[in-house]
């Protein structure tokens, strides 16, 4: 993709008193609805500019950095946990103070950002037309995640694989997109990008990892009240994933899909991040949702 977002687009924006997201919004003069994308990690709203700049022309388009990631705020523990409940809260607050028409929006959530969609939709069906969620857990089923997640979950090796992957930042941002794939399969993600990955890691005394493993340490509570409360989920919604994911399998999206009568796309030779390896499904993904 060739389309670029003007930088006047991203700016930050106020949702509670402990909480200042920085978000992009592209706007559009004639929009036939609104998308807000929620990145997932180790990502920030970088990850959807190319996205959000193919899709502008028709959309409103939103995307903001999770608490903890990129240039948002990271409040101690002890005001915020980084639970996937808690982003659920902050991802009402976004849109009633974004002021953002429910009725005409699609919320496409990848990785951490959709369990909280789903615990919102859980609590408020009417919060979107429609959800696009893909290449998460939204059950426990630590059988169907990589080894290394499941240790961040719980017990002693917690500790242990936040410090490793605190000190391999490096190495986790140069390599953890297409780790897994093919040669062939393998492909490149924007300097800028990577750029304000790196420099958003760290903020004050929390890193992303950090917020990443706290977030980790609430997924199983989260993860099971949300498997409880199914039935109430009455959002329109459709599971994408990719077919070579290493890191959550595509088991996990097909339960999902079957047990609330979700549509399933699985997406052949794809890995863990369908909107950073093939964009183009990506935008055409949101545009159907309208349809």
């Amino acid at each position: 993709m060739s389309h670029r977002t003007n930088d006047n687009s991203i700016g930050f924006f106020e949702i509670s008193e402990d909480i200042t997201l920085r978000r992009m919004v592209l706007r559009s003069a004639r929009p036939r609805g609104t998308v807000l994308f929620l990145h997932g990690f180790p990502e920030t709203l970088y990850a959807w500019k190319d996205i959000g700049a193919a899709l502008a022309g028709d959309y409103e388009v939103h995307a903001f950095d999770w608490p903890g990631y990129g240039l948002s705020s990271r409040p101690a523990v002890d005001r915020f946990s980084y639970a996937p409940t808690d982003y659920a809260h902050v991802l009402d607050r976004y849109i009633a103070k974004a002021d953002i028409d429910a009725s005409r929006l699609t919320i496409y959530a990848t990785d951490i950002g959709a369990l909280p969609a789903l615990l919102l939709a859980v609590e408020k069906p009417d919060i979107a037309r429609a959800i696009i969620v893909g290449d998460f857990a939204p059950f426990n089923r630590p059988q169907f995640m990589a080894e290394n997640l499941q240790n961040l979950k719980a017990g002693p090796a917690m500790a242990q694989v936040r410090a490793i992957m605190n000190r391999n930042r490096d190495e986790i941002l140069e390599n953890v997109f297409t780790r897994g794939l093919p040669k062939e399969a393998r492909f490149d993600v924007s300097q800028e990008f990577r750029d304000d990955m790196s420099r958003g890691w760290s903020h004050g005394a929390m890193t992303t990892v950090d917020a990443f493993s706290h977030y980790y340490s609430h997924f199983t509570r989260d993860q099971d009240h949300f498997e409880t409360q199914l039935a109430r989920l009455k959002t329109p919604l459709k599971v994408i994933w990719g077919e070579k994911d290493l890191y959550i399998k595509k088991e996990m999206g097909a339960e999902l899909a079957e047990r609330v009568r979700a549509e399933f796309t699985l997406l052949p030779g794809i890995g863990h991040y369908p909107h950073l390896q093939h964009p183009e499904g990506t935008v055409d993904e949101v545009r159907a949702s309208f349809r």
